[in-house]
């Protein structure tokens, strides 16, 4: 067994990927692969899992919750969430940015919604926002 994490998770696709902890290339992760509930599986929980070779590279397969000494989860399951109510761990379902994408559309939000804003000042700004963006890991790197 390999342990990891998940670094994403598409609910509505149903597939998402792994950084191993040994490092190494991402793992992809796929719903029929799993043997927790689906709902477990958000960004950041811990995981373990055998590795195959799929056809486009590394796949897991019989991932389960990480497990401490006694038993219970490294990193405990998410409550449901609440209908109509967002859960905490929605942003697991977002995309991935690069670095360039995500700066990018940061300037132009600020410039829509401050035109008068510097360069300078959208600089600092964005780049407050970029490193808690990659804190979420919304943008890589």
């Amino acid at each position: 067994m390999v342990a990891g994490r998940v670094i994403r998770f598409d609910g509505t696709r149903g597939y998402g990927f792994i950084a191993p902890d040994h490092g190494g290339e991402d793992v992809f992760l796929h719903v029929n692969d799993m043997l927790i509930p689906e709902s477990y599986v958000r960004s950041g929980v811990a995981v373990e899992f055998e590795i195959e070779e799929g056809d486009r590279g590394p796949k897991a397969s019989s991932v389960r919750l990480a497990t401490n000494a006694d038993g219970t989860p490294v990193t405990p399951p998410a409550a449901p969430a609440t209908a109509g109510r967002q859960s905490a761990h929605d942003d697991a379902l977002c995309d991935v940015l690069r670095h360039d994408e995500y700066t990018g559309d940061v300037t132009e939000v600020l410039l829509q919604a401050e035109p008068s804003l510097t360069g300078s000042q959208i600089i600092a700004v964005r780049s407050g926002l970029l490193q808690f963006a990659k804190k979420h890991g919304w943008v890589e790197g």
